[in-house]
């Protein structure tokens, strides 16, 4: 195994490496690859999610499957996969959770022909401990495979790939039920998503461990300290002093409105509102409005002539002011939708009702481009903390812990057929809390990450407090 040289470069083996292999264990050929993976697994999992139900008429059993994904990541992802993740390094865990994202899609055709809501329940648990390993190895590599200068960009190309896949899973779909009637999607769109993840599982073969990486800011452990890390109480420990730390404790509320919103989006406002057909071109809208969104963020926060510091505030007013004016839509739209409700009408409306599908269809590309705002300003946030795997697999695995316990307590409302306003006020209400708490943690933000740095900066904002 490589190690960091005292002066932070990754020792050179004897042997010269080929051109193929440079290519390969370049930061940002991890990094896109690991979008890539997303793309074909989480992507067209969004992709089904995003058209209301899962594409099914009823959405109470991908409701109810989508709080069993959730709670089981929620148990998974902190405590369980983020040590794990410290043993096995992120390629083994790529191909621990990689294949459920098939099993679901598979469970989801099973549906079509069966009716089997048990195993799309089943299969919706599988793959939430499935996710936990994918999310926390991306999280990883994403927040510290690339330099601090760039992590905003890193964030914003892997939010642009990873949405592409729900774009183009639902544009598929769009293609694929374009004359349907029935409000169920075709097998033919399971069993293409189900193609495409399975893909994606196998190219997590090719993702390299942190210590081959070329990048001399990614902090690896002495020799000395690697029997150390490979303790479990230890390990353990770790996560928990990384968790317990207020600057991280204030990161909480916002981990867990990352995902509490989906519900009330893709369920009520896309899956009661429209037919099949303009479902799935809004679900595709949705996504790629996420990549723009990602895409203005991960510029937002690498603004290079402010600092790091400054970066974090601007960010945080971008993402207040785009709450407040988002959700004020949404209001107008869930009170008009409302109405319509009452006197029947619902998945009624197509896309080329223009006058009449115009707002709402806007509204839910704003909710997606969002949903982008939101989760790329908590990844650069847990970028900001530390350069460190070990130490980003942790506050990852407590992102996907409180982002799945927000996301299960919201699609649990939904299954349980909650008005539609209590979930919307729900949602907003939580958004602006989180977004509240968390200004301490974004006021702390300092120039580096780098130890010595870092920690200089830490005490002289010890003694500022303390006179």
């Amino acid at each position: 195994m490589q190690h960091n040289s005292p002066s932070g470069d990754v020792a050179e083996n004897t042997q010269p490496r080929s051109a193929l292999y440079r290519v390969y264990t370049h930061p940002w050929f991890q990094i896109i690859l690991i979008s890539f993976i997303c793309f074909c697994c989480p992507g067209m999992y969004n992709a089904l999610t995003g058209l209301g139900g899962s594409g099914q008429v009823d959405p109470t059993v991908a409701a109810n499957a989508n709080v069993a994904l959730l709670s089981a990541t929620a148990g998974t992802a902190l405590f369980v996969v983020g040590p794990i993740f410290d043993y096995v390094g992120p390629r083994v865990c790529l191909l621990i959770g990689g294949w459920t994202y098939p099993l679901y899609a598979g469970s989801l055709l099973a549906f079509n022909r069966t009716g089997n809501g048990a195993f799309v329940i089943t299969s919706g648990a599988i793959l939430g401990v499935g996710a936990s390993f994918l999310w926390v190895a991306q999280g990883a590599i994403m927040t510290t495979y690339v330099s601090e200068s760039q992590k905003g960009r890193a964030i914003a190309a892997f939010w642009i790939i990873f949405n592409l896949g729900g774009g183009v899973g639902s544009l598929a779909s769009f293609g694929l039920n374009y004359h349907s009637t029935s409000g169920t999607v075709s097998d033919g769109t399971y069993i293409a998503l189900l193609i495409i993840m399975a893909l994606g599982w196998f190219m997590g073969v090719l993702i390299c461990p942190p210590a081959a990486v070329r990048l001399k800011e990614l902090q690896q452990p002495a020799p000395e300290a690697e029997a150390e890390i490979k303790d479990w109480k230890k390990t353990a420990a770790l996560a928990l002093h990384t968790v317990v730390d207020w600057r991280v404790f204030c990161m909480l509320p916002l981990f867990f409105c990352a995902n509490v919103f989906y519900s009330y989006q893709q369920n009520i406002v896309n899956g009661m509102t429209f037919n099949i057909r303009t479902r799935s071109l809004n679900s595709a809208l949705y996504w790629m409005a996420q990549m723009l969104g990602g895409l203005i963020m991960g510029l937002i926060l690498d603004i290079p002539p402010l600092s790091r510091p400054n970066r974090a505030r601007v960010g945080w007013v971008f993402l207040f002011v785009t709450a407040m004016t988002i959700w004020g839509g949404g209001y107008a739209f869930e009170k008009w939708a409302e109405d319509r409700r009452a006197r029947g009408l619902q998945q009624d409306i197509d896309f080329s009702q223009g006058s009449l599908s115009t707002g709402p269809i806007f509204l839910y590309i704003f909710y997606g481009a969002f949903d982008a705002f939101w989760q790329s300003f908590c990844y650069w946030l847990m970028g900001a903390r530390s350069n460190s795997p070990a130490v980003a697999a942790i506050l990852v695995g407590a992102y996907k812990t409180f982002q799945a316990t927000g996301g299960a307590m919201a699609w649990r409302i939904n299954a349980l057929k909650k008005p539609s306003m209590t979930q919307f006020a729900m949602d907003w209400g939580l958004c602006l809390a989180g977004l509240v708490i968390v200004i301490p943690s974004v006021l702390a933000v300092t120039e580096t990450s780098a130890p010595a740095v870092a920690e200089r900066e830490e005490l002289q904002d010890e003694k500022v407090a303390h006179g």
